[in-house]
């Protein structure tokens, strides 16, 4: 494995994240295909023996059974300081504005309840699991910067925005002796690009770290065409986000696989050495131990200029999808 600096941050994480939106209880949550307490320590135990030691999870993920799998099985099989977790806390609710909760309340009280759920004192990166258009984003920020201030989170990230949004943020955040943003975790794969017009020049031009989620397109990237999964058959989410483009993505994955071939490694490795050449630690899922295993061996592979280039040029605009999308619905029909 190998690591390296998060952004401006001083953590050390290893390139490759463990995604654990797979982890949890699926009876208590949106997914049916996740994966039960005991197979989860299984995966992370492999994951830490495989060298990585970067964790990102979320409150919502299974109703907290998520947070409960992730925190129990890093607490015993590591020391607190040789792995790095983070979470993500939601906008406020409907129910939580008609109430008059303030946006530092909102945060404080997902916070505690995260910590309880892993069974921590603090995490180390606390991430704004979307933009809020709802709450006034100077109360987002304090909130952040109160939860850094009281030890409960060390670093905090951003995830699903524009990138206006983060230099709006990051800058009111400076001006005003805040903490800044340090890693944005958005959708970005050979797939979906989209985050190279703003977002990636962004966050190089500010040593902000990318951690992109969907780094495998929910598995299109390592299957061949026509193969299939319970997850791909079953995840409406990720249909929402890959069925409209799925011809012309198609293309791509027809060289993933070709290339893949003439390696004589797997499409995950191909799919994810190219993405490592882009950022600095993609959160990728992983619901059984190849997939720990996939992930891993990617980081040791190098893509040549040529083979990038195969890989790239035939990539086609595509319009916003998933949370990007109603972000930007939401950004046509509100001032922030």
């Amino acid at each position: 494995m190998k690591y390296t600096k998060l952004g401006k941050s001083e953590l050390n994480v290893s390139r490759i994240c463990m995604g654990c939106m797979g982890f949890g209880n699926a009876a208590t949550g949106q997914h049916s295909w996740t994966v039960d307490e005991e197979s989860t320590r299984q995966i992370i135990k492999h994951g830490l023996d495989m060298g990585i030691n970067f964790y990102d999870t979320a409150i919502v993920y299974q109703n907290g059974t998520s947070e409960q799998y992730v925190g129990k099985a890093l607490r015993d099989f590591a020391r607190r300081g040789d792995y790095v977790i983070a979470t993500k806390f939601t906008p406020r609710t409907q129910e939580e504005i008609d109430n008059n909760i303030s946006g530092q309340q909102h945060i404080e009280n997902y916070l505690n309840q995260s910590l309880k759920n892993l069974g921590m004192d603090h995490v180390d990166l606390y991430i704004y699991h979307m933009w809020d258009y709802h709450t006034p984003m100077e109360e987002i920020m304090d909130g952040l910067h109160r939860a850094v201030r009281s030890g409960k989170a060390r670093y905090i990230g951003i995830s699903n925005c524009f990138a206006w949004q983060l230099a709006k943020a990051n800058f009111f955040a400076r001006e005003n002796g805040l903490t800044e943003f340090i890693s944005i975790q958005g959708h970005y794969n050979l797939i979906a690009r989209e985050e190279e017009r703003e977002m990636v020049p962004f966050c190089r031009d500010q040593n902000i770290a990318l951690t992109p989620y969907s780094a495998l397109a929910s598995g299109r990237l390592s299957r061949r065409p026509g193969e299939s999964t319970k997850r791909l058959e079953e995840d409406s989410y990720a249909h929402f986000k890959y069925d409209k483009t799925a011809e012309a993505d198609g293309k791509i994955i027809s060289r993933v696989e070709e290339l893949s071939e003439k390696r004589g490694v797997s499409m995950t490795e191909i799919s994810l050495a190219w993405l490592l050449t882009k950022v600095d630690s993609p959160v990728v899922g992983a619901t059984k131990l190849s997939h720990v295993d996939g992930a891993s061996k990617a980081v040791e592979l190098e893509l040549t200029k040529e083979e990038i280039n195969y890989l790239e040029e035939l990539y086609v605009p595509h319009a916003l999808a998933g949370v990007m999308a109603q972000n930007g619905k939401q950004k046509a029909g509100n001032v922030v």
